[in-house]
């Protein structure tokens, strides 16, 4: 994972950390919707001066919001960035320095990786845990990337799991968690579960954590988009 990638909203582990208040109980609590994409470069949006990728929805988002133009991830690979911002806190705050997976050791090298972890430890306070106590309904969808069910961090529903095809199957842990068909693409129907999230839960406050795969690998993009985006080149 780029360290672009992670240049998201992060004004939000600032105003919903474990450690913070929601303001007073009875006031209209917001909805959030965080959306995390994997391996997209700063750069290849419109509202950050691409002139090539067309990104009508990320650039309206920026100019009706904040746009942050001196953001960095907390780390330059996945599951420290995903940890950081679940929890608020730095990697080395919570001893998730590598991603999860990660590589062997080698003993011929000199400097040596520090306490591997094979999950993000139970005792962090997540930002879902905190809303839900605060009466939000949490979803996360994608890829949580953390090794253990996002439900252990208080989130109600999550569909995760690894892509091995951006395309229908992708992979067997989808199967029942995300019922799809031939020609059906993976980041539409991640997307379609989040928004019939919302609309089940429309009536009270909810926290959707939407983490795409794309643009991250495997190289599928959708059909469609894939022949617009040739057109353009050899214009």
């Amino acid at each position: 994972m780029k360290i672009s990638t992670l240049i998201v909203t992060s004004i939000l582990l600032a105003s919903f950390s474990g450690n913070v208040t929601l303001g007073e109980e009875n006031n209209r609590k917001p909805n959030i919707v965080f959306f995390l994409v994997d391996d997209l470069g700063w750069s290849d949006v419109g509202c950050y001066g691409s002139t090539f990728h067309e990104t009508p929805n990320i650039d309206r988002l920026a100019k009706q919001g904040v746009r942050f133009d001196n953001a960095y991830a907390t780390c330059h690979v996945c599951s420290p960035s995903r940890a950081s911002i679940l929890t608020g806190k730095y990697p080395a705050r919570t001893d998730l320095t590598e991603w999860l997976g990660g590589r062997p050791e080698r003993n011929f090298e000199k400097l040596h990786s520090a306490k591997k972890l094979m999950s993000l430890p139970d005792e962090e306070i997540t930002l879902a845990e905190t809303l839900k106590r605060h009466g939000y309904a949490t979803a996360n969808y994608g890829k949580a990337h953390l090794r253990k069910d996002p439900k252990t961090y208080g989130f109600d529903e999550a569909i995760t799991g690894w892509v091995r095809s951006y395309y229908y199957p992708f992979s067997k842990q989808y199967e029942k968690t995300l019922p799809a068909k031939k020609g059906d693409y993976y980041t539409d129907k991640l997307t379609d579960a989040a928004i019939d999230f919302i609309e089940r839960n429309k009536d009270r406050p909810f926290f959707v954590h939407l983490e795409h795969f794309a643009v991250h690998d495997p190289i599928q993009g959708r059909k469609d988009l894939v022949e617009k985006y040739q057109k353009k080149l050899v214009r």
